[in-house]
């Protein structure tokens, strides 16, 4: 029986490890059920085999270990020379725990997990060293108590004429006649801020029907590569992803999308489809990246995890602006009244690290970490 990962019966498991870039992700689930699912080398049940397979999966099917290489100097064989010396035989569970989870924290990965019975093994530093950017008591005195409730959606007109949209979880599922009433309450205002903070995720398809209402046209919203074979930098050509428009009630003004980095998931998906988007500003902090939907890789050449452009999916899509709340992005963001200050000049794609195609030109790589 090949033995892929951490073994069970030592009640420790290597569970998501997920992987995110720029534009367009997928997560690679590792878990002990990879077991049937990976054809990898055979290992014995002892500290030691389970420290090769775990180093092994990671090598093999990790997508970003030639990023990090680039980014912060990875070089994962001289982390297995660094921990394979302090793995023997003779340690504990909770000894051999505590060498994997200092191995994979060498990829600074907020999505990288390791579960057991007596504890998760974590780097959630992200968000940890960050301010929240969130206020639930702020949060109630924008929308008071008179607000509405469409399906997911609480929103309501604010003082100054702004529509507003709190949408705590795209797994709350959002109807397109909840959209089309949503969208005709605010008919008359001058903007619209979207309130996705602290939003973990949820169903991609809430995601993409709600940023479907702002587009106006077939948008070009960015790449994606799967990977294809154990080496670090088998991947397939990019591929064009887009964004199409909904056929029913659409907005045509600015609107604003405020983040932090408690923003997962498909949530994450939908900033980076919104960022696309002339009329729409990103306000706040990064995003925490892992979007997309889970798969669990099956073999060297199908199934195995996606991964976008190097920058932004794993770690978050930056904000176009940063925010402390909701009436000072509308403020920034939207036309001024009169006797106000101008209007901030649109930035370009480029100055945004957002991609448009060109067909004289193959994708490249975005530059740059988050931080």
């Amino acid at each position: 029986m090949k033995k892929v990962l951490l073994s069970s019966c030592r009640n420790i498991l290597l569970f998501s490890c997920r992987k995110t870039k720029v534009l367009l992700y997928s997560c690679l689930l590792l878990c002990s059920c990879l077991t049937a699912c990976i054809d990898e080398d055979e290992f014995p049940d002892t500290p030691q085999g389970n420290f090769e397979a775990l180093w092994q999966i990671i090598d093999q099917h990790y997508c970003f270990l030639d990023y990090k290489q680039h980014e912060i100097g990875l070089d994962w064989q001289q982390v297995y020379n660094k921990y394979k010396v302090r793995v023997n035989n003779g340690m504990t569970n909770v000894q051999l725990f505590e060498v994997l989870a200092d191995m994979l924290s060498e990829l600074r990965d907020g999505h990288v997990n390791m579960n057991a019975a007596h504890d998760y093994a974590r780097n959630w530093s992200w968000h940890e060293d960050y301010p929240t950017n969130f206020s639930d008591s702020l949060l109630r005195a924008y929308l008071g108590r008179d607000y509405k409730i469409a399906a997911g959606i609480d929103y309501r007109v604010l003082d100054d004429n702004i529509g507003y949209i709190r949408y705590e979880s795209f797994q709350q599922g959002v109807g397109e006649g909840n959209l089309n009433e949503v969208l005709s309450e605010f008919m008359t205002c001058n903007g619209i801020i979207i309130d996705i903070r602290n939003n973990g995720g949820g169903d991609l398809t809430n995601a993409q029907q709600l940023a479907a209402r702002f587009v106006q046209q077939k948008t070009h919203v960015g790449y994606i590569q799967h990977k294809t074979g154990k080496g670090h930098s088998d991947f397939s050509d990019m591929e064009p992803r887009y964004l199409e428009p909904s056929n029913k009630i659409r907005w045509h003004k600015p609107v604003c999308v405020l983040t932090n980095r408690h923003v997962y998931s498909a949530a994450n998906e939908f900033v980076l489809y919104m960022r696309a988007l002339p009329n729409v500003k990103i306000v706040g902090d990064h995003t925490g990246g892992g979007a997309g939907m889970p798969a669990a890789p099956r073999s060297a050449r199908a199934g195995l995890p996606s991964r976008a452009d190097p920058r932004g999916r794993q770690e978050g899509a930056p904000p176009q602006r940063r925010g402390q709340d909701a009436r000072r992005a509308s403020r920034r963001l939207l036309p001024p009244r009169k006797g106000e200050g101008r209007h901030p000049r649109r930035q370009s794609l480029q100055r945004l690290r957002i991609r448009v195609p060109d067909g004289a030109h193959q994708p490249s790589h975005g530059a740059g970490n988050r931080d």
